[in-house]
Order: C-alpha cells, then structure tokens, then sequence
C-alpha cells in the first residue's frame, strides 16, 4: 500500500449493538460496543482489501477515541488528519436489532447529538497535502449536520476540486445526527454539481428523488459519473455507471448483522476503481463486475456482528466469488 489513494471524512464511532435481537430500546438488557461510522468503515475496509485510505475526523481525548484510531491505523489506515477534542467525547449510537439481522437506530444515550467530537472537526487544520496524494474524496451527510463539521466538509471539497480528486458522496442519511433534519435536501442542493459518484440507499433514493431506479437520477443529475443505489438485500442493485445502465440482484445469504454492509459494498466498489481505473467504466462487462464485487463484500460484512469486524479481505472475496460464479447481474 504505497500511494495514497483515498479519503474518507467523517465520523468514526461506537455502535453500540443490542444482545437482544427483537427487543425494544426499553427491554435491550445489554449492549455491546463495536467499531463503527460510516466514513470509518469505508477507510477500515478499503485498507483490508490493500487500498491506502487516509481518514479524517474528529474524536475525544478518551479511551473509545484512542481505542478506534488504534484499530484504524493497525489496518494500515492514515490517520495524519485525526483531531482530537480535548472535551467533547467519541460518538456512540445505539443500535437495535430484529430478529432477521436488520438494525435501526436508538439514539445517543445521554449526550445530545450535537455534543460529540465529530461535530467540532476544524476545516483550517485539515492537512492539504493529503489531498494532493489522493485520487478520490469519500463523505456523508452526517457532517453536514453541524456549523463547524460543515464548514470543515466545505473546505475539503474545495481542496478536492483543487488537487482533482474524484469525489464520492454516501448519502448515508440519518435524521437522529441533525437537530432539524429539514434543513438537509437545502444543503445538498448544491453539493450535486461537484460530486462525481452518489451511492444511495432505496429509501434515501425515494426520499430526495421519489424514485430508486439509478438510471433515471443519473439523468436528473446530469453531471455524475455515477449513481448506485442498494436496497439492504432485500432487492436489486440499480446502478448508472457511465453509459452503462444495469441491475444486480443480491447474493443469497443467512444474515448475521447488517451493519455496515453499505459501507463494505462502496469499501468493495472504490477498491475497484482504484484497481481497474476509470476508462473500463466505458465497457458494460467492466461495470457490471465492478458492482458485483461491491456486493460480495456488503454481502460478507452481514456475515458477523458489527462493521469494521466483519469486513472482508481480497483474497476472501475472490474465494466467495469464485463459489459463487453462477451469480450474474441481471
């Protein structure tokens, strides 16, 4: 792992996982706590399947801080442009299961969500010459949901511009981080012409287009390189890749936890563009692989509890690959 090839900005975390699958927040008798954040789980699982990821974010001066930032860099992670809050302290969310693996979101605990480290990144102490060594910019909405958090995001997306970075945004949407979540389709509003790859859940894709089909908000768009949008399994993956307009529907599996599973298919999706380049993303074949692999290693991720965990390496997604060749797009 020798060049630098990506960045991921924003939010590492604690999910905090209810051992009690099926229970409500008020009956969940313990939890365990496990790596998460969606901008963290890309960086982790693009350093595990061999990319050189940079994460920047913010986290408190505190043992689960200290605890993630150890975890990031003994994957190979670059953590040059961690900040440390000195009071505020690391993000945890609590995480309710059903009984079919599927996770929703029980809130913060005690600490409003405008009081963690992540919301206090500061843009003037982001390191510039990350941006001139990296090919491509990974965020989310989440940071968007506080004043200094997005004046940071802003910074790095005028220095992605600058330095020529292809820029990827996961939507990622989650209205518990925003104290007034009517405020979001306004901020990203403007965001649309200066990203060049989106990757949508179904319900985020219904929500800011009233429609999941990737082909038709590629055209409203109009700008991307790229549109993707995945349904937890439950459904095909609609992808608009260039000219190349397909579905894939998902590997047939016994799901264990699907946190995170997201984040692997765009760890698995940004390993390939940075394997492959961006010229075989003329050829339909090329994109249509590019994508099946995204999905086997989402599809690997629900295989243990938590996200960073459970991520795959290569060699094991060419293995379920290869037991897995009759699988083809649709």
């Amino acid at each position: 792992m020798d060049q630098l090839r990506v960045i991921c900005f924003g939010e590492i975390l604690y999910d905090y996982l209810a051992d009690q699958a099926g229970e409500a927040l008020a009956s969940v008798q313990s939890w365990t706590p496990l790596p998460g954040g969606a901008p963290g789980n890309v960086a982790c699982g693009l350093a595990k399947l061999g990319v050189r990821t940079a994460f920047l974010g913010c986290v408190g001066e505190d043992e689960a801080g200290r605890a993630l930032i150890s975890l990031c860099e003994g994957f190979g992670v670059d953590c040059r442009g961690v900040q440390w809050h000195p009071t505020a302290p690391t993000r945890r969310v609590y995480v309710l299961r059903d009984e079919g693996g599927d996770r929703s979101f029980a809130g913060f605990g005690d600490h409003p969500p405008d009081q963690f480290a992540d919301a206090y990144i500061q843009g003037d102490a982001l390191p510039e010459v990350l941006f001139q060594e990296a090919d491509y910019f990974v965020f989310g909405t989440n940071c968007l949901a506080y004043p200094q958090s997005r004046e940071a995001v802003f910074q790095a997306l005028q220095w992605a511009d600058q330095h020529h970075l292809k820029i990827v945004l996961d939507v990622n949407w989650r209205p518990s981080f925003w104290s007034n979540p009517e405020q979001a389709p306004d901020l990203l509003n403007p965001l649309w012409e200066q990203v060049d790859f989106v990757k949508l859940a179904k319900e985020e894709a219904l929500w800011l287009w009233g429609t999941a089909d990737a082909g038709v908000i590629s055209r409203r768009l109009d700008s991307v390189e790229g549109v993707i949008v995945t349904s937890g399994g439950e459904a095909a993956i609609s992808y608009c890749i260039s000219d190349t307009v397909g579905q894939l529907d998902p590997f047939s599996l016994s799901v264990v936890d699907t946190t995170g599973a997201g984040d692997g298919f765009l760890a698995g999706f940004l390993y390939q563009l940075c394997q492959q380049g961006l010229t075989p993303l003329q050829e339909p074949k090329v994109v249509q692989s590019i994508i099946r692999y995204g999905a086997a290693v989402g599809a690997l991720t629900t295989q243990k509890p938590g996200a960073i965990e459970a991520q795959p390496t290569s060699e094991e997604v060419g293995q379920f690959l290869a037991t897995h060749a009759n699988s083809s797009p649709s």
